[in-house]
């Protein structure tokens, strides 16, 4: 080291000769001379000038998961399959899901009234009874359950086969249900007497009780639709065969006065029915509701849910590929075709207007325009599909279930409001 010339350093390499003669006195800066020169940054004023270059991290995820709703209930701890609203007030909220559980909560504020347990598998049916006063809880299994809501208490359960659906009468204590098995059960709450509809052999896909509450409407996997006297527990009317469906029922809606029903199926098609004559008196292909684009005739495009308009002779179908059909039911032809860039699972129409809501696979709520067959807004926030959803009577709020474990209460503002 003694030879070396002044501000020079000579580096070595164990043994090795030298390797490299280095400038002490032209070195790049140091980590410690950044940082003294970075003591005369003025931060504050760069981080003002530059603010609109940059995004925190928390305004990154923001922004990618948007969320439009008022409340967000997570309690659940799994998927959320069905919601229902109280009648009576619209106040309370019932949800169920795959944490074999039933929420009673209320929407303003998310507080849980009543937890609903016991069950043995996902609860996908709950709901109030017609004047709010019971809550049903059905699993996948068979078991359900009804429970008195002021007092919080369970007061009656039965075991029947694999449930597929549950329904309240409209105006008495009177459960319904239909199973794997093709069953349809009665029950009087809470006395449990009951009555069983003859099964033709296979599922009870889906079930609806006319608003005269007299009769119900059950669709059949083999595709044969039965009007039943609930009195005498007798098929009024049978539906089958070249009036029936060739693929199992999906869904079905009844106008206001219980006139009509529409039904759905897994071939997409959907047929309207008399129920006073038990007659097809309108059919809505599948063709006329897909999609533009190469026909394929192996895609399934099952109608996912089927609903009336209260104020205009109009229907809403819904379709697996997005589609959302609006038919004029005078005229039996289709109005407009709203495309959604993901499946639909669910339609509801306002009970006092010509907007139709829809929620898809892509976990967004949706309102369109019947009339004009626009796009009215969005509401995003669950990041998984919405299984389920319904609407208060108002149409000023929303509540949903879906598969990321959260039910979310959405206010719905339009631009005529």
């Amino acid at each position: 080291m003694d030879n070396n010339t002044e501000g020079e350093a000579i580096e070595f390499h164990g043994d090795e000769e030298i390797i490299e003669v280095i400038d002490l006195n032209d070195t790049e800066p140091c980590p410690e001379d950044l940082a003294d020169d970075l003591q005369d940054v003025g931060f504050e004023d760069a981080e003002a000038d530059d603010d609109e270059g940059w995004e925190t991290e928390d305004e990154m995820e923001a922004e990618a998961q948007q969320d439009d709703s008022e409340l967000t209930f997570s309690k659940h701890t799994g998927s959320v399959f069905c919601v229902s609203l109280d009648p009576a007030t619209n106040s309370l909220a019932v949800t169920g899901g795959q944490d074999d559980k039933a929420y009673v909560w209320r929407v303003s504020d998310g507080e849980v009234l009543l937890e609903c347990t016991g069950h043995k598998d996902s609860v996908s049916c709950a709901m109030f009874s017609h004047d709010s006063s019971l809550v049903a809880s059905g699993d996948m299994s068979g078991l359900i359950k009804v429970w008195r809501v002021e007092s919080k208490e369970e007061i009656w359960s039965f075991e029947v086969g694999d449930l597929e659906w549950l329904e309240w009468h409209p105006c008495a204590p009177v459960l319904l249900a239909g199973t794997d098995d093709g069953s349809v059960w009665m029950w009087k709450i809470p006395s449990g007497h009951s009555k069983t509809l003859q099964s033709p052999g296979c599922q009870a896909t889906c079930g609806k009780v006319l608003p005269d509450g007299k009769r119900a409407v059950v669709g059949y996997e083999d595709g044969s639709v039965r009007v039943w006297d609930l009195k005498h527990g007798s098929a009024v009317h049978v539906i089958k065969g070249q009036d029936g469906y060739l693929g199992a029922l999906t869904c079905l809606a009844c106008n206001k006065d219980g006139s009509l029903v529409l039904t759905g199926s897994m071939g997409g098609c959907s047929k309207l029915i008399n129920t006073a004559t038990g007659k097809v008196v309108g059919v809505f292909s599948r063709e006329e509701g897909k999609a533009k684009g190469p026909k394929n005739e192996g895609e399934s495009n099952s109608v996912e849910s089927v609903g009336f308009c209260n104020i205009l002779p109009l229907v809403a179908v819904a379709y697996l590929d997005g589609t959302l059909s609006i038919y004029d039911l005078s005229a039996q032809v289709q109005r407009h075709r709203c495309q959604h860039e993901a499946g639909i699972v669910h339609l509801r129409w306002e009970e006092s207007s010509s907007v139709v809501s829809t929620s898809s696979l892509d976990g967004v709520l949706r309102l369109w325009d019947a009339r004009s067959g626009n796009l009215l807004s969005e509401y995003h926030g669950h990041t998984e599909e919405i299984f389920d959803f319904t609407i208060n009577r108002e149409a000023s709020l929303a509540v949903t279930a879906s598969a990321d474990n959260r039910a979310k209460v959405f206010c719905l503002q339009r631009p005529d409001r």
